[in-house]
């Protein structure tokens, strides 16, 4: 089955080309990044997996279950890039962790200098933050390590007509008492079926002109349905290419 892209997501609706610049931007520089939905076939995987796709090339991602020998490992090799985890959840699942496993990733990911990304089930951007702070003894400290929190909703009645839209675009600024402290970037209206900007992020992509651009770039391609893994990979790469270009030379 082909991979789904971001382009893709754009052009079925479930965010939309302002978005996805968001999240472009936030993994070129590095951002922790939570997916939270709450039923089952909501797409977290598939929408996280889509972001991380953006990255960088020589940007690395792990996918680990907060394993002992791993975890220092790589707390002692601070590769740099992604620690991924596939879910934070008490259930007996392959990769999906609870408890200490999770302290774990949370000691790596600090001490090793690394990005996190994972996903939980849990009603709202508030409550999932809790979840892993309360719900998993990780410090309001630690938590902070997240810069977006992604919440999906999932419409439809069976599979053959499910539906998906990022409903609340989320920018942590901190945690505090176990809870987040931060705004909606994005929101989605049932009215219109359309998504509203609420603020700018405050903590990365703060240049306007550029995500205007990325948003340009992402527009585009859902437009000329140019939304394969490699036509994506391939307009993002000349995109990064222009801006190191034009940095070069401006500093010569």
């Amino acid at each position: 089955m082909p991979e789904i892209t971001m382009v893709d997501l754009v052009r079925n609706g479930t965010l939309n080309a302002e978005m996805a610049a968001v999240l472009w931007a936030a993994v070129d520089e590095r951002q922790s990044f939570l997916t939270v939905a709450v039923p089952r076939f909501a797409g977290k995987t598939t929408t996280s997996n889509a972001i991380l796709a953006m990255r960088p090339t020589e940007m690395p991602a792990y996918l680990v279950a907060g394993e002992p020998d791993v975890m220092e490992r790589l707390t002692r090799e601070r590769r740099g890039g992604y620690l991924v985890v596939a879910e934070f959840a008490p259930a007996p699942v392959p990769g999906y962790i609870w408890g200490a496993p999770v302290r774990r990733v949370f000691e790596a990911v600090h001490a090793g200098g690394y990005a996190l990304q994972t996903a939980l089930h849990a009603p709202g951007v508030d409550e999932a933050i809790v979840e892993v702070t309360r719900g998993n003894g990780v410090s309001d400290e630690q938590a902070s390590i997240f810069k977006l929190v992604i919440y999906i909703e999932r419409f439809g009645t069976n599979a053959g007509n499910y539906w998906r839209r990022i409903t609340d675009l989320y920018e942590v600024r901190e945690i505090r008492g176990g809870r987040p402290v931060g705004q909606s970037l994005f929101q989605w209206r049932a009215d219109g079926d359309r998504f509203e900007k609420v603020s700018e992020p405050s903590k990365f992509g703060l240049d306007r002109a550029d995500l205007g651009r990325r948003a340009a770039v992402i527009e585009d391609l859902a437009r000329t349905g140019k939304s394969s893994s490699e036509e994506v990979t391939s307009a993002i790469s000349t995109y990064r290419n222009s801006i190191l270009t034009g940095r070069n030379l401006t500093n010569s």
